[in-house]
């Protein structure tokens, strides 16, 4: 396949369902993948909404902001609202705090960051595949795990901790 706006050579390796991986003039490996969407929550004492969960991927349980793929016709806000309600059984209102792409150097995936206040009960049904465990921290005590190594996160959970520690600073 020829892109002839920019006459790069494209060769498919992989499509599937997340993914799809290509090569680009011969040499670059790009992978194509969903954007998807993490949530800030934080309750009224000040900690943050964390999932513990086994990530296949690392072979290891992570704690995590809530987060999931954006489906095909969703906006980044509706996918956040539907990924809070399908794994914690909560529904806030939703402000976008950031997005930023996840690994740009061979991946398009981009994350969008969002905060979710007035927390309140709302589930949908979680995903068959998905056991999720619902943790509280604050958010400092999430960024200095993550430092010592007693956690294991993600981007998106470093990210909403950092803002974390903003919101709480401001109360």
């Amino acid at each position: 396949m020829s892109d002839a706006a920019t006459g790069n050579e494209t060769q498919v390796i992989y499509d599937g369902h997340i993914v799809r991986l290509e090569l680009l003039e011969g040499k670059w490996e790009i992978v194509r993948h969903a954007d998807a969407v993490a949530i800030l929550a934080l309750n009224d004492s000040g900690e943050m909404l964390l999932v513990r969960q086994r990530r296949r991927a690392i072979g290891t349980s992570t704690v995590e902001a809530p987060a999931g793929l954006i489906d095909a016709g969703e906006t980044p806000e509706q996918a956040a609202r539907r990924e809070l309600q399908e794994e914690v059984g909560l529904d806030g209102d939703m402000t976008l705090l950031t997005r930023f792409y996840s690994s740009p150097g061979f991946c398009d995936e981009e994350l969008y960051i969002f905060e979710a206040r007035n927390l309140r009960e709302s589930r949908l049904p979680q995903d068959e595949d998905e056991e999720i465990e619902v943790v509280w921290m604050p958010p400092q005590a999430v960024l200095d795990g993550l430092r010592d190594g007693s956690l294991v996160g993600s981007a998106t959970t470093v990210a909403a901790a950092l803002y974390g520690l903003g919101r709480v600073a401001t109360r």
